[in-house]
């Protein structure tokens, strides 16, 4: 018989019951800090006599089958003892209260109170009203917890526990400490360790200076009481651990001898929550030496340490040993764990088996499924597993199922209107959960719509790390490298609340500490402004907070240092990295292929392979000849790229892909081999996207001016992406610089009518804490009249020097006096003027821009860097030009 039915048999039994004719006694209020501690009517606890006492058999059956867990038993036993006119006593009051209490049946419990007030023993037996209150608090009603517990007028130590614990449960911290003081100072109850249990949870959900004040001084009690209970110094260890204070829970775990299980698992569970992985499966190895067996909890906290080291083989072991035992094994948060691990080491198809082998499936396991194939991007199978799990299994959705499942709807192409999750988002109610809200910022971001991001951002009434993480990267991937950078201003900014570790935090006590994942994420906003002085900044930050040696972060350093102009630089990071992976030494072969240094480039590709031999973890990728293509191309080192392209895929086991072909012809165009790059393409495998290899070609016809060709590589191109406005620039500045000024006219009338816009050229330097951007012709900027009368005495000087305008990069068909006025207006010319009028004599100037440099600006340039006796490190959307003397690096092979 279920409890519900055994509920229903109380119902005509209460009209038979007798009722007390004692009347309640006045108390005053206690906790008066609470208006849910009203002052009601209170009932004397003096004993009233009453007519009968059940048999103690009934007693004796019902305290017994509570005490086995045989709940609904008990319920069956209290229904036959009262139907058969065995009134219940203060003995089997408490019983079958703690039997409601365990299967949490609120109406349950109403009932057998009401024959408490009818029985009398509400007022009479301070251990009946002492499990009330324990069975409000569980289940769920603080209210009338609070109500049973004001009326006890002789409150003991169970009292008090019963309402402190009571109070915990409903995460009122200050109220279950303010009753913990009025239980000291005003009844002169003495604590217990339930008490102190209690207590020390209230202050570990405490802010942290507050709550380690408080805490200690808990500890301090327990000391002086000499209170050495194991469950007493389990509930310290994880307070301290909570209040982010491990290595004193550690301390207490080592200086205490009686420990159990718990004492394991707290131990387990804080550093592995801490991030402390490898120290946590230290202390799962001093563990088992100790004899003490793993359960579910031991499993699924130390999985995630498997995880997140990819310790696949250890995991595997753990696995092993939850199914010899076969209760571990049922377990659906072993199952869940098992799931996230073996997800987390890319072995999706394992986690599955795990899936499919639990049969009570609950909502952390389907999470840990679905989050598993969005993070490995099978986000088809993340989908699907999502719409059964309503569909079959009837579990609604909650926030961490949705927080996995945006980012897939994001990327799976069969799910077309990616939008309408957000409204099935807000039909759960679940828009404003925080983990939710960081999944759609992150997805309109990746739509486009930053705006849209943005706005969910500063709707949001709680922003984690996450939260400005998500936002940050979302500006860097729509391209808005100031906004990103400001960002990241504005979250250092935020009134802060200080302590005695210096943590940044926001007015609601969040922790705002840039990590890893801030850094990576705004180190490549500052390498796209060419921010050098804000990339030192962050780098500063990374070393004094330890994150400099994460590899994520490394890269992103060598990256950034690169792209702002400072090779060396980059190249002393990249040395200084205990630990290097592939994206390391591509990023760092890139570099030095962008900076026209391809023979150091080839050197560190031999060294990568070499590491390969030694590390499985470090191996040449498609990226990696990407990279070194790209530096062969840029420095005319036509022989050993076409040999290494060759040789790809017998040496090193990389198929060559559309974006390898496209390197190649880009490396032939240049060299003026214009022939042999189009037979190049023409040879393609019939199932390559061609589109990369057509537009290397047309850029080569462009720099080659080659028309006949070029109009091939354009025709081609043009039915591949016809909106794309770069291709129609090429083919009209093949034709204008041919002098074939009607057909240049007519592919600019084409452009027009389609509706494709050419991006304007735009190029940024950064001065003091600013970035200052100049689009080419734009008066926009404060000085931008008085860098044009600067750009027009120069050029003067530089004429008188043999500087002669490059008309042929103006694509009007203007007069020639008109095209070199319009030459002055070029981005990059505004931004150098911009640095030589604005920074001392001899200082470098660092430019970047969006588009290829045209070759006016750099003939301008090495006239510039001489006249004015400056460095000029000009970075253009295909390499770096570094302007010296009056030469280039590039040897004006670009």
């Amino acid at each position: 018989m279920s409890a519900y039915s055994c509920t229903q048999l109380l119902y005509p039994l209460t009209s038979q019951l007798p009722v007390s004719s004692q009347k309640p006694q006045k108390r005053t209020r206690v906790l008066n800090h609470s208006s849910s501690f009203s002052s009601s009517t209170l009932i004397s606890t003096k004993p009233t006599s009453h007519s009968s006492s059940p048999p103690p058999s009934w007693v004796e059956s019902l305290r017994f089958q509570v005490r086995s867990n045989l709940f609904h038993e008990a319920i069956l036993t209290y229904v036959h003892m009262i139907t058969t006119g065995s009134p219940p006593d203060n003995f089997a009051f408490p019983a079958i209260l703690k039997a409601a209490a365990a299967l949490h049946d609120l109406n349950l419990g109403k009932q057998i109170h009401s024959h408490v007030v009818k029985f009398g023993y509400e007022s009479s037996s301070v251990t009946v009203a002492n499990t009330l209150v324990n069975l409000y608090g569980k289940c769920g009603d603080i209210d009338d917890a609070h109500k049973v517990f004001e009326r006890i007028t002789e409150r003991d130590q169970v009292s008090w526990n019963s309402m402190i614990a009571a109070l915990c449960r409903f995460e009122e911290w200050e109220l279950a400490l303010e009753a913990f003081r009025s239980m000291l100072a005003e009844e002169n109850v003495e604590p217990s360790s339930f008490t102190l249990v209690s207590v020390a949870l209230a202050c570990s959900n405490l802010d942290k200076g507050r709550g380690l004040w408080l805490g200690k001084q808990v500890h301090g009690y327990s000391l002086r009481k000499d209170d050495r209970k194991t469950f007493t110094i389990n509930a310290l260890m994880a307070m301290y651990a909570k209040l982010r204070r491990l290595d004193d829970s550690i301390a207490l775990f080592q200086f205490f001898e009686d420990r159990d299980i718990v004492s394991w698992n707290t131990m387990i569970s804080s550093l592995s929550q801490n991030d402390r992985f490898v120290e946590a499966l230290m202390f799962l190895r001093n563990m088992v030496l100790d004899g003490v067996g793993l359960d579910g909890v031991t499993i699924a906290s130390v999985l995630p340490a498997c995880s997140h080291l990819e310790m696949l083989d250890l995991g595997k072991e753990i696995h092993a040993y939850a199914v010899r035992n076969n209760d571990l094994i049922k377990n659906s948060y072993v199952g869940s764990a098992l799931v996230d691990m073996y997800c987390n080491c890319r072995q999706v198809e394992s986690g599955r088996r795990v899936f499919d082998s639990v049969l009570e499936r609950r909502i952390a396991l389907w999470n840990a499924m679905i989050a598993g194939y969005a993070q490995n991007e099978h986000d088809k199978e993340a989908l699907n597993l999502f719409l059964e799990m309503y569909a079959v299994s009837g579990i609604s959705s909650n926030g961490t199922t949705m927080a996995s499942i945006v980012p897939a709807c994001v990327r799976c192409k069969a799910f077309s209107h990616k939008e309408s999750i957000h409204g099935y988002v807000v039909k759960l109610g679940l828009e404003r959960d925080q983990y939710v809200q960081n999944a759609l910022m992150d997805m309109y971001s990746r739509l486009g719509k930053i705006d849209i991001s943005n706005s969910i951002f500063e709707s949001m009434e709680v922003r984690d790390i996450v939260s400005w993480n998500t936002m940050i990267t979302g500006y860097v991937i729509c391209g808005y490298h100031d906004e990103a950078l400001n960002l990241l201003h504005e979250m250092q900014r935020l009134k802060e609340k200080e302590n005695e570790d210096g943590e940044l935090k926001d007015e609601k006590g969040n922790l705002l500490k840039p990590n890893s994942v801030t850094l990576m994420t705004i180190l490549p906003g500052c390498a796209a402004l060419s921010a050098l002085a804000k990339g030192k900044e962050i780098h500063a930050y990374a070393i004094r907070h330890l994150l400099a040696s994460d590899i994520a972060v490394g890269s992103a350093l060598v990256d950034m240092y690169a792209k702002c102009g400072s090779l060396n630089v980059s190249r002393a990071v990249f040395d200084q990295m205990p630990i290097r992976n592939m994206i390391t030494w591509n990023v760092l072969i890139m570099a030095y292929g962008m900076h026209g240094r391809a023979k150091e480039a080839l050197e560190l590709f031999e060294n990568m392979v070499t590491e390969s031999v030694k590390n499985k973890e470090v191996r040449p990728t498609e990226v990696t000849f990407i990279a070194i293509f790209a530096a062969c191309s840029h420095s005319g080192m036509v022989r050993e790229g076409l040999n290494l392209f060759h040789r790809m895929k017998v040496d090193y086991g990389v198929e060559p892909i559309p974006d390898h072909y496209a390197c190649i012809v880009d490396l032939l165009g240049r060299a003026g081999k214009v022939e042999e790059a189009f037979q190049l393409v023409n040879t393609m495998p019939s199932n390559f996207d061609k589109a990369g290899a057509w537009s290397s070609l047309l850029g080569a016809c462009r720099n080659h001016q080659n028309v006949e060709i070029g109009e091939i590589a354009a025709e081609n191109l043009l039915q591949l992406e016809p909106n794309v406005a770069s291709h129609y620039v090429l083919l009209s500045n093949i034709y204008s610089s041919a002098g074939f000024w009607d057909k240049a006219m007519d592919v600019r009338r084409r452009m027009k009518e389609l509706g494709v816009r050419k991006e304007p050229g735009c190029s940024w330097i950064e001065f003091g804490d600013e970035v200052h951007k100049f689009l080419a012709g734009d008066g926009s900027h404060p000085q931008s009249e008085k860098l044009h009368e600067f750009l027009e005495a120069l050029s003067v000087k530089m004429k008188t020097e043999g500087y002669v305008p490059d008309t042929s990069c103006v694509l009007h068909n203007v007069d020639e006096e008109a095209k070199e006025t319009l030459l002055c207006g070029h981005s990059e010319k505004l931004a150098i003027a911009f640095g030589i009028l604005n920074t001392p004599p001899g200082t470098t100037i660092r430019v970047a821009k969006n588009l290829r440099v045209c070759n006016d600006c750099h003939a301008a340039s090495k006239f510039i860097s001489k006249i004015m006796d400056r460095e000029i490190i000009l970075r253009d959307v295909r390499r770096f030009h570094h302007f010296r003397n009056g030469t280039c690096s590039c040897g004006d092979y670009w």
